[in-house]
C-alpha cells in the first residue's frame, strides 16, 4: 500500500488523476477500520490532512460552504444556528474522539445508508462540491447517493465541500439506536421546515439501499399546512395529519433484515419518529412565529 500526501489541493487532484483508484483519508474514522480489519486492502491511500482549506467553512446569504474535512465538533459548536438539524445529527456521531475526526465528507465518501449525516443534509438541502482536474460540478445531495456505499463521484474526482442551505425555519434530527451515540443506526430520520418557499423536507437513513427523501410525506404535508393557513396561523396540527404524515414517511423505507433490526421494526420506527419529528418542529415553529408577532 502506498501513502499519497499531497501539500496542496491541486496536488491532491492531480494524485487521484493519475492514481484513481486512490482512497481519500482525512479522519480516517471509516477508512481505517476498514483497514484494521482487512476489509479493505487499497493500493494507494490519498492523505488530505495537509489541505488546510478543507477545514474551512464560509457562511453565505443562501447556503453554508462547509469543507469536506470540518469536524462533526466544529459543526456543534460553531455552526448550530445556520445547520441546526446537522448539528443534532452531529452529536449522535460516535464517541468524542471520533467527532473530533470525522467529517461530513468523509460520511459522504463512505456513502453508507446508515450514516449519521445523510437525512440531516437531505432534509436542509445540500449539494455536492465535487473536483477532478477537469473542473468543478455540483450533484444535487439526492443524487449522490447510488447505492449501498456507491457515490456519484468519477474516479478521478475529490469532495471539496457540501453546500448545504441555511435553515429558514426549525429543524430536526432523530436517531434509533441502542443508544444515543457511539452506535450505527438502527434507522434515522431528520425533518426540515422551509417557510420562506412554504415548503417541508425529509432525510431517512438505514431504512433503504440508500438515504432517501419521503417525497410523498414531504408534499402532504406542505399541502396540508397551505390549504389550512397553517404557516400563518400556526394552529395545532391534527392528529390525523401527524399520523398520515407518519404513515407516507414508513412508506418510502425499503429497509432489510440484519443484525441490527428487522425490516418491519425499521418501518414501524421511521413512522414514531417521523410523528415525533413533526410535533417538536412545528412546536419550535409555533414558538418562533409567536415571537415574530410579538415583537
Amino acid at each position: 500500500m502506498d501513502f499519497l500526501r499531497p501539500g496542496s489541493w491541486e496536488e491532491a487532484l492531480a494524485a487521484k488523476a493519475e492514481h484513481p483508484t486512490a482512497v481519500p483519508i482525512a479522519g480516517g474514522t471509516d477508512v481505517m477500520v476498514e483497514i484494521n480489519f482487512d476489509h479493505r486492502r487499497p493500493e494507494y491511500l490519498l492523505d488530505l490532512n495537509r489541505i488546510g482549506d478543507l477545514y474551512e467553512w464560509e457562511i453565505g446569504d443562501r447556503d453554508v460552504r462547509l469543507g469536506a474535512s470540518v469536524p462533526y465538533t466544529r459543526i456543534m459548536a460553531e455552526l448550530r444556528d445556520p445547520l441546526p438539524g446537522l448539528a443534532l445529527a452531529s452529536h449522535t456521531v460516535g464517541s468524542p474522539q471520533i467527532r473530533n475526526r470525522g467529517s461530513v465528507g468523509g460520511n459522504l465518501g463512505a456513502a453508507s445508508p446508515a450514516g449519521d449525516a445523510h437525512p440531516a443534509l437531505l432534509a436542509a438541502g445540500a449539494d455536492v462540491e465535487a473536483e477532478s482536474v477537469r473542473g468543478t460540478r455540483l450533484i444535487p445531495v439526492e443524487e449522490f447517493y447510488t447505492g449501498v456505499k456507491r457515490n456519484a463521484l468519477a474516479p478521478d474526482e475529490l469532495i471539496r465541500a457540501v453546500r448545504i442551505r441555511k435553515a429558514d425555519g426549525p429543524q430536526q434530527f432523530s436517531k434509533v439506536g441502542t443508544r444515543n451515540a457511539m452506535v450505527i443506526a438502527v434507522c434515522a430520520f431528520g425533518l426540515a421546515l422551509h417557510p420562506e418557499t412554504r415548503t417541508v423536507r425529509t432525510g431517512i437513513g438505514s431504512a433503504a439501499p440508500t438515504p432517501v427523501r419521503a417525497r410523498a410525506a414531504e408534499d402532504f404535508l406542505a399541502a396540508a399546512l397551505e390549504e389550512g393557513g397553517l404557516w400563518e396561523s400556526g394552529a395545532d396540527l391534527a392528529p390525523s395529519l401527524a399520523r398520515q404524515f407518519a404513515e407516507l414517511a414508513a412508506g418510502a423505507c425499503n429497509p432489510i433484515d440484519d443484525v441490527r433490526g428487522s425490516a418491519r421494526y425499521r418501518r414501524h420506527a421511521v413512522g414514531v419518529m417521523a410523528r415525533r419529528t413533526l410535533g417538536w418542529t412545528w412546536d419550535a415553529y409555533r414558538g418562533r412565529e409567536r415571537n415574530t408577532r410579538c415583537a
